[in-house]
């Protein structure tokens, strides 16, 4: 691995990984925390986070999403040459601070975020760039792994999918972990 990271050895999906995120931050954390995200307030981020860790079954879009997620990462392989896989990745410096990466690579140089599902691809394919609610999960993850760029898959069934690359924005990451340091002092505060 290297010095801002650590695998930690959990299995998506699984209570354990729901606790695990549960108890810090995650890269789909970070776009809500910054007020980015257009489907859930941080005040409803934060009670959740001050709550006990509750399952949450996937609606219908999820699900579809996590069943395309094998082909998808089949198709980024094809497309560029990496293979990647599921991966949970803990900050050294925050121990708060994670990701539970779509794709990872196998030589830990690399990680691809998937977004599977007919919308995102259309929208995707007609802008020409990743939607802008994306933008705090893709710095998060450039967070935590120190990376320079992470890549970004769209990817619809019987589509060839749509490979976009987002760079790191020092300044942006900056903004970013000052908001998340204090969304958690807020969590350990009122929890």
């Amino acid at each position: 691995m290297n010095a801002h990271c650590v695998i930690v050895e959990l299995r998506q999906g699984t209570r354990e990984w729901r606790e695990w995120r549960h108890t810090g931050i995650g890269s789909s954390d970070a776009s809500i925390i910054m007020g980015e995200n257009k489907f859930k307030h941080p005040r409803d981020l934060l009670q959740e986070k001050c709550g006990p860790c509750r399952d949450c079954p996937p609606n219908q879009a999820m699900a579809r999403g996590i069943e395309d997620e094998p082909d998808a990462r089949q198709q980024y392989a094809i497309r560029t040459g990496r293979t990647v896989g599921p991966a949970c990745l803990q900050s050294t410096l925050y121990e708060w601070l994670r990701a539970s990466l779509d794709g990872f690579a196998s030589t830990h140089d690399a990680v691809v975020e998937i977004k599977c599902g007919e919308k995102n691809y259309l929208g995707v394919s007609q802008y020409g760039r990743i939607p802008p609610w994306h933008r705090g999960q893709l710095q998060h993850i450039l967070a935590v792994t120190g990376f320079d760029c992470i890549d970004f898959f769209s990817y619809s069934r019987n589509c060839d999918g749509i490979l976009l690359t987002e760079r790191r924005d020092e300044a942006y990451i900056e903004r970013l972990l000052d908001r998340e340091l204090q969304f958690w002092n807020h969590v350990h505060g009122a929890g």
